[in-house]
C-alpha cells in the first residue's frame, strides 16, 4: 500500500470512528499512532518514536510531550495530542511551545487525531510560530497537502528541504486566506490600493465606497474571463487540429445525432460518451497546454471510464473521468501510475487539480 492509499484508508477509518473516540488515549491508538506509522516511523520502536518524551523546561521539571520522533538519534518532530474534536488553538499547545524552545526539534505537531497542525520557527529562531505552516484534515483530504506530507516521511526526510518548503507553504497559505477575504468582501485598504492603480483623483471616503463594489465585481470578472479564455483557446486549438472525419472530437458515432438522448455526444455499443465528459476533456486540455502541445492530449472512452491520455498511449494516462449517476470522480495518477479517485461536484473543480495533472505529464516526458 503506497502513502496515498494509507492516508485514504486512515481517512476512512477516522470517518467511521469519529463518534467513538471519547478519550485522548483512544484517539492516539486509533488515529495518531497509525498516522505516525503512515509517515514511515515505527510507533513501537522507542529509538524512532519516544512516547511521553520528557525534558526539563526552566523551573518546570518532568513535563512531557506525547511523542517525539527521532531521526539519526535526534528529535526532529514533537507531537502534542488532544482527544478527537478538541480545539487546536495555540492556547492548547503550551507544552509544545515550551519543548520546542529547549530541544533540537524543528517541527511541532498539534493534533486531535482528525486535524494535524504543523509548526516550525520561521518568525524567530527556536521559538515556535503561532501559525502553522501546514494544516492537514483527515476528514477532508487535500491531494496537494498529501504531497507536502510526503516530505515528512522517514524515507525522504530532509530537514533543510522541509524548512524551505514550510516557508513557502506558510506564507502562500496566508496570502490565499487574505485573497479569499478580499474575494468575499474587499477591505478598505485593499480597495484603496486597487483604486489607486486606476483613479488619479483624491481617494476620499465616498470614492472608496463607490469603488468597493467595482473592485468586488472586477475580481470576479477577471477570474471568469481567465477560465473562459482557457476554454476558448483549448477549443480553438482542438478545432484547428481536428480531422474532417468522424467528428471534431475524434469520436465515431454509430447513431445519427437526432437519435441520441439529450447530453449524449455519441454511442457505440455499451460505450456512451456524454457532452459533460467532453467538456471535462476540454478543461484538461486547457490545463495541459501550459506544459505540452495540446495535440498530444487524446481521449479514449470505455465502458467504465473516460480516459485522457498523453500521445494516445494507454501507458501514459493523464487522468480518468468516472462520472457516475450519483457522484463524479476525477482519477489522478502518481509517478508509479497508481490511480487515486477524487470526488468532484462540478467540472470547475478540475482546475483545483491543475498542478497534479501537469506533474503527471512531466513524469512521462522525463522517463
Amino acid at each position: 500500500m503506497d502513502f496515498i492509499e494509507e492516508i485514504a484508508s486512515l481517512s476512512s477509518r477516522a470517518k467511521n470512528q469519529i463518534n467513538h473516540l471519547e478519550t485522548e488515549e483512544g484517539t492516539k491508538n486509533a488515529l495518531i499512532m497509525p498516522f505516525i506509522k503512515a509517515l514511515g516511523y515505527d510507533p513501537f520502536d522507542p529509538r524512532e518514536v519516544v512516547p511521553e518524551f520528557t525534558a526539563d523546561v526552566g523551573t518546570k521539571k518532568g513535563e512531557k510531550v506525547d511523542y517525539a520522533i527521532r531521526v539519526d538519534d535526534k528529535p526532529v518532530m514533537l507531537f502534542e495530542c488532544k482527544h478527537a474534536g478538541a480545539p487546536l488553538d495555540p492556547d492548547h499547545a503550551g507544552q509544545l511551545f515550551r519543548y520546542f524552545h529547549v530541544t533540537e526539534a524543528k517541527i511541532g505537531v498539534l493534533t486531535n487525531g482528525l486535524k494535524y497542525k504543523f509548526f516550525t520557527d520561521l518568525e524567530q529562531e527556536n521559538k515556535m510560530d503561532e501559525r502553522p505552516f501546514l494544516t492537514f484534515d483527515l476528514l477532508h483530504v487535500d491531494d496537494s497537502k498529501v504531497g507536502e506530507l510526503k516530505r515528512l516521511r522517514k524515507s525522504s526526510f530532509d530537514l533543510e528541504d522541509m524548512l524551505s518548503a514550510a516557508h513557502d507553504l506558510k506564507y502562500r497559505k496566508a496570502l490565499l486566506e487574505y485573497l479569499q477575504v478580499q474575494w468575499d468582501e474587499p477591505g478598505d485598504e485593499f480597495v484603496r490600493y486597487m483604486t489607486g492603480q486606476v483613479y488619479d483623483g483624491r481617494i476620499t471616503k465616498n470614492v472608496r465606497a463607490q469603488f468597493k463594489s467595482i473592485v468586488h465585481d472586477a475580481l470576479r470578472q477577471f477570474v471568469s474571463d481567465k477560465i473562459r479564455g482557457r476554454l476558448s483557446t483549448a477549443l480553438a486549438e482542438e478545432e484547428a487540429g481536428a480531422q474532417p472525419a468522424p467528428d471534431s472530437d475524434g469520436i465515431e458515432s454509430v447513431a445519427d445525432e437526432e437519435d441520441l438522448p439529450e447530453g449524449v455526444v455519441s454511442k457505440e455499443g455499451d460505450v456512451v460518451t456524454t457532452e459533460e465528459e467532453m467538456e471535462a476533456f476540454r478543461i484538461v486540455r486547457a490545463i495541459m497546454r501550459e506544459v505540452v502541445n495540446v495535440n498530444r492530449v487524446a481521449h479514449r472512452d470505455v465502458k467504465s471510464y473516460f480516459g485522457v491520455l498523453l500521445d494516445d498511449n494507454n501507458r501514459q494516462p493523464i487522468c480518468r473521468l468516472r462520472f457516475q449517476a450519483t457522484q463524479k470522480y476525477l482519477g489522478l495518477f502518481d509517478a508509479d501510475k497508481n490511480e487515486q479517485r477524487v470526488p468532484i461536484d462540478s467540472l470547475d473543480e478540475i482546475y483545483e487539480h491543475a498542478e497534479r495533472l501537469k506533474q503527471t505529464v512531466e513524469f512521462y516526458d522525463t522517463e
